[in-house]
């Protein structure tokens, strides 16, 4: 599965996710402060899961109607980074 991780995404998570083999963009190396709509259209085009902690998708996607693949919305808090990881390994691999 590839995956495009926002900004927002801890380096953490990406290197994890990269760790156990997926292909992850991310937007903090490719091109940091686009804007979310540039981001889910890069998701879009590619075709890939979205990674995100900005809850602004939900409007983008949802009211908007701007379909894509799929999001994962990481809204862990109170959780520590390796258990935030854990959490956003175990569902995607879940929901490959």
């Amino acid at each position: 599965m590839n995956c495009l991780a926002d900004e927002s995404v801890d380096r953490q998570i990406v290197e994890r996710l990269r760790q156990d083999g997926y292909l992850v963009w991310y937007v903090a190396e490719m091109e940091p402060g686009i804007s979310d709509g540039n981001v889910l259209d890069l998701a879009n085009r590619g075709g890939y899961l979205l990674i995100t902690a900005d809850k602004d998708f939900g409007e983008l996607v949802f009211l908007q109607q701007r379909l894509m693949s799929g999001i994962i919305l990481i809204r862990l808090t109170g959780l520590s980074p390796m258990n935030k990881i854990e959490e956003i390994v175990e569902a995607i691999s879940n929901n490959a």
